[in-house]
Order: structure tokens, then sequence, then C-alpha cells
């Protein structure tokens, strides 16, 4: 098991494909969380209504959540395309069969695959965590104003609870490159989910249709955003939201994650990998 899990490892630290979109995750976070609201806040008047709001909105009280504001929607489909490359590759280069014949079982390859997706999970959140402190703290140093850090228990809740959402889209991106054996066919449809069908539902149909409404209580990404909104997420974000409590929210999405790994799991070891 410790052989596939470092050998999957490996094969994500090797990848260039990987640290391009750890960049381009950084990117984003760092451009829609602290500069266009930075940006926003010095083009505003002084005697304004809310001319501060940008500018309160980058210090590092609201680190946690400006840290995992993105997850929800955007990163989280950096997250599921990560899911989807570190298995459905392994179909494009009919790697498969070669790295079975060596000796682990199915089961244990792929747990290898889930415990790399894991520490690459992680990754992205400390990686976010951290950028957003050193932005944050050269925005109050910059403009004198006062560095009010969360506390270490709130910092240990906001990583957790973004690593949980960030390892359920992972696991999602996975269990799609199994079912369809592949990966440009499970990045279209997850990021067309993602992006397009999840806010149509939660902004256009949900008002509109009370069952809707009821339906989207019980999806991953309602509650995966209102799990970020309870620990500070700005609601201005795409895709956050306290539509449901921050119990429910995290029992549901953690329900997701054994669901997604478990179906990827099971058509694995069912199916020929051909």
């Amino acid at each position: 098991m410790w052989g596939s899990c470092t050998a999957e490892l490996a094969k994500l630290v090797r990848r260039p494909a990987n640290w391009f979109m750890l960049g381009i995750a950084v990117a984003l976070g760092l451009t829609f969380t602290y500069l266009l609201p930075l940006a926003g806040a010095a083009g505003s008047s002084s005697g304004a209504p809310g001319a501060d709001r940008g500018l309160v909105a980058t210090l590092p009280a609201n680190l946690v959540g400006n840290s995992i504001g993105g997850l929800p929607v955007f990163l989280g489909a950096i997250l599921l395309v990560l899911g989807v490359l570190a298995v459905g590759t392994e179909y494009g280069w009919s790697t498969w069969k070669t790295v079975l014949t060596q000796g682990p079982s199915r089961l244990t390859v792929y747990s290898g695959k889930l415990f790399a997706l894991a520490v690459a999970s992680l990754t992205v959140v400390l990686t976010s965590f951290a950028t957003g402190a050193v932005t944050s703290a050269l925005i109050a140093s910059s403009e004198g104003e006062p560095m009010n850090w969360p506390s270490f228990g709130s910092l240990l809740t906001g990583i957790g609870a973004g690593w949980l959402i960030a390892m359920t889209w992972a696991a999602l991106g996975a269990a799609l490159a199994i079912a369809m054996r592949g990966v440009a066919l499970p990045i279209g449809l997850g990021l067309v989910w993602l992006l397009v069908i999840q806010n149509l539902l939660f902004g256009v149909a949900a008002p509109l249709v009370d069952w809707v409404g009821t339906l989207q209580l019980a999806l991953p990404g309602a509650n995966a955003g209102s799990l970020a909104a309870s620990l500070g997420a700005s609601g201005a974000t795409p895709g956050i939201g306290e539509l449901v409590d921050v119990s429910q929210a995290t029992l549901i999405v953690a329900g997701y994650l054994v669901v997604f790994a478990g179906l990827g799991g099971w058509l694995l070891r069912r199916r020929d990998v051909l």
C-alpha cells in the first residue's frame, strides 16, 4: 500500500500540468479575492458609502473566508481537473495493465491515487492560505491597517473545511475519469456542472421553482458554499451562500466524498480497465 501511495504521489509531483494548475489556482485566488476588491476600493471616492468595504475585505481578519471562498466553484474546478488527470491518463496511456501486472491490486492502486490526491488537495489549500496571508499582510502594512489575524483554532477549522471541499471535487474527478475511461469527456462534463449548471440552479432556478430550491440543499455545491460561508467567505463570491447550517453542510460534503471515492473504487474493481 505504501509503495502505491509514494508512486502515485511521485507521478503528481513530476507532472508539469499539476504545477501549472497550482499556479493558476493561486493567481485566481489572489486576483478575485484581493486585487479586484483593492482596485475597487482605490477607484471609489473616499466619501462614497462603502468605499472602504473592498479594503476591509482584504485584511488579515478575513483570511479564512478569503482562502476557501473559491473552492465551491472556481478552485473546485481545478481540483476536479486534477482528479481526472490523476486517473484518466492511465486510460489514455494504456498504463493500467502495466501497473497492475506489477503485483498490487486495483483497489491498492486506487487507494494510492486517493492518497496522492489528498496530499495535492491539502497543498492547494495550504498554498491558498499562505499566499493569502502574505498578500493581506502587505495590504494591511501599506494601508496602515491593524493586523488582526484569525485565531489558531479558526485557521485549523478553515484549513480542514477547505481540505474537505477540495478533496470532494478531486474524488469526483477521479470517479468521472473511471466511469468514462478517459480525460476529455470527464473534464468537460465536470466543468459544465461546476461552472454552469450548479450556478444556474443556485442563482436562477432555485428562487423560481420550489422543488429545485429543495433539491439544491442536498447537492454538494450548495453545501460546500454553505460551509465556506459559515467560515467567513463573501456572499458575493459565486456559489457562496448560507443555505444550510454548518453541521449539515459538513456532513453532506463528507458524505459525497465517501460516495465519490467508493463509486470510483467499485467501478475500477468491477470493470475491465482497457
